[in-house]
């Protein structure tokens, strides 16, 4: 029995890859997953001031069977001036109001340049023919603009590239 030899394990593998260049793909990788990650996390709070109205505009929605029509309208547009005014300079928005203020939600409107003139109707008669004229809306036109503001601001453009200092923090 003294003449049998003990077994020799080989060293194990080793789990680093043979050569440079896996480590440079697997750099590369992660990199990119990074670069991933902080472009969806910008783009995710960028937004959060188009979640908050979106869920007023639900609450708002959710109301107007039970709400005065004059004051659900004016609502309505006192949610898009302060969006505006949550995502542009005030400088530049405070001011607008009538026709200026419908270009620049037509202007700004992206993919929601569908729905700018029945934010237009609501914007003039909010501020120039007053409550009057908005609580003898009809239904249809009631809807119709529930939708339009949804679309709006749903989908539009902020390139961020215009030097608002991001403390409003509110909508």
């Amino acid at each position: 029995m003294n003449e049998l030899i003990d077994i020799v394990t080989p060293t194990p593998p080793s789990w680093m890859p043979q050569t440079v260049g896996w480590l440079v793909v697997g750099v590369v990788l992660f990199a990119g997953v990074l670069w991933l990650a902080w472009t969806a996390v910008r783009r995710w709070y960028a937004n959060r001031f188009r979640r908050a109205a979106l869920r007023e505009l639900t609450a708002l929605q959710q109301t107007a069977d039970s709400a005065e029509r004059a004051t659900l309208l004016l609502s309505l547009a006192e949610l898009l001036k302060r969006l505006a005014l949550a995502q542009w300079p005030r400088h530049s928005v405070a001011a607008l109001s009538g026709p200026a203020w419908g270009d620049f939600l037509r202007t700004h409107a992206g993919g929601a340049g569908d729905a700018v003139p029945a934010l237009a109707a609501l914007i003039d008669d909010a501020e120039y023919r007053g409550a009057a004229t908005l609580a003898q809306w009809p239904e249809a036109q009631l809807r119709a603009t529930l939708g339009a503001c949804r679309v709006w601001i749903a989908g539009y453009r902020h390139d961020g590239h215009d030097g608002h200092d991001g403390h409003d923090d509110h909508i």
